[in-house]
C-alpha cells in the first residue's frame, strides 16, 4: 500500500471478527515501532503483547466488566491481539546524565514535557500504520486510571515502566466503520496551521 493510502485509510476500528492474525504481522508492527524517534535515542519503550485468548481475556477482566459488555466492548473484545505500549521515564532520566548529554542529575524539571510518553505514542502510531498497511484494523485507547495497578500486577509490568494505553489488533468486522469521524468533520488545514506565527 502506498504511504499516502496508509495515512488516509488509518482509522480506529472498534469491532472485529474472530479470525486469527498472522504472527508475522505482529512482528512487523513491533519491528516498525522501535524505529520511532526518541529523545537522545533513549528508546524508553516496551510492549506487552497479549496474543492468546487467555491473555486477552485477562486484560478485559482487568479493565472492564466483560460479563455485561456494551456494544463497544463486545466488538473490541473479539480482537485476538492486545498490545500494551509502555514508557520508561527512568530510561530518559538516566540517558541524559550520560557524558554526551551533559546533565549531572536526573531532575525531572529539566524536561519541558514527558517525552517518554510522547515517544511511546509515536511508536504506537507506527504500529497503527503497519496494521493499516496489512489491511487489518486497530484501536488505540486509554486504560481506566483506576485499573492501571491491576493491569500492572496481572501482567508483571515493573515500576520502571508505565502502560500508556492499549492497542487492539484484528480483522475488521463487517460494518465496523463507526466512531467519531462518522459524526464529526475533520478539521481543515486552514483552521489548524499557523504559518509564520499564530494569527486569528
Amino acid at each position: 500500500m502506498e504511504f499516502q493510502d496508509v495515512v488516509r485509510r488509518r482509522h480506529m476500528v472498534r469491532s472485529y471478527d474472530d479470525r486469527p492474525v498472522d504472527p508475522a504481522v505482529i512482528e512487523r508492527c513491533l519491528t516498525n515501532a522501535i524505529h520511532a524517534p526518541s529523545a537522545g535515542f533513549s528508546q524508553g519503550w516496551a510492549f506487552v503483547v497479549l496474543d492468546d485468548p487467555d491473555g486477552v481475556d485477562r486484560f478485559w477482566k482487568c479493565t472492564a466488566d466483560p460479563s455485561a459488555p456494551s456494544s463497544w466492548l463486545a466488538g473490541m473484545m473479539r480482537a485476538p491481539i492486545v498490545v500494551l505500549p509502555c514508557s520508561s521515564k527512568a530510561a530518559y532520566l538516566d540517558r541524559y546524565t550520560e557524558p554526551d548529554k551533559g546533565w549531572t542529575d536526573r531532575d525531572e524539571s529539566r524536561w519541558s514535557m514527558p517525552f517518554w510518553h510522547l515517544d511511546a505514542a509515536m511508536a504506537s502510531l507506527l504500529i497503527l500504520q503497519t496494521v493499516t498497511d496489512e489491511d487489518l484494523g486497530a484501536c488505540f485507547f486509554g486504560i481506566p486510571p483506576e485499573r492501571l495497578d491491576q493491569v500492572r500486577s496481572e501482567f508483571g509490568i515493573p515500576d520502571t515502566h508505565e502502560p500508556i494505553a492499549a492497542i487492539t489488533i484484528g480483522h475488521r468486522a463487517d460494518g465496523s466503520a463507526t466512531g467519531s469521524p462518522r459524526r464529526r468533520r475533520r478539521t481543515p488545514l486552514s483552521e489548524v496551521v499557523h504559518r509564520g506565527g499564530w494569527s486569528e
